[in-house]
């Protein structure tokens, strides 16, 4: 069974940089066709999708975020990061990580991460 757990900084400052790593178990982010996934869901609205890097070291963002936004992996410790600069009050949300592939896509609890002076 694949898990994944969420962990980072437990508050942020505005205009600093969010990091936050996910660390998976019972699966490898090295195999082929393997999304990770970065997601959010501000309060009140849907998910909100932030980027990937898949299992060939590719990225992808979301086009509102692309300019802040990176992800990054350790294929060593099975772990990939996001970071977002320049963060205001607005980026206060529960963030989610996922990987897999296809149908079989497994996420993490997700993790609060205010952004406040």
């Amino acid at each position: 069974q694949v898990q994944l757990q969420e962990s980072g900084p437990g508050l942020v400052k505005p205009s600093q940089t969010l990091s936050l790593t996910c660390t998976v178990s019972g699966g490898s982010i090295r195999t082929k066709y393997y999304y990770s996934s970065w997601i959010r869901q501000p309060p009140g609205k849907g998910m909100e999708w932030i980027g990937y890097i898949d299992y060939s070291g590719g990225t992808s963002y979301s086009p509102s975020l692309k300019s802040r936004t990176s992800i990054s992996k350790d294929t060593s410790k099975n772990q990939f990061t996001l970071r977002l600069s320049s963060v205001t009050p607005t980026d206060t949300t529960v963030y989610f990580c996922a990987s897999g592939t296809g149908a079989f896509v497994s996420w993490g609890q997700g993790t609060q991460v205010p952004v406040s002076p």
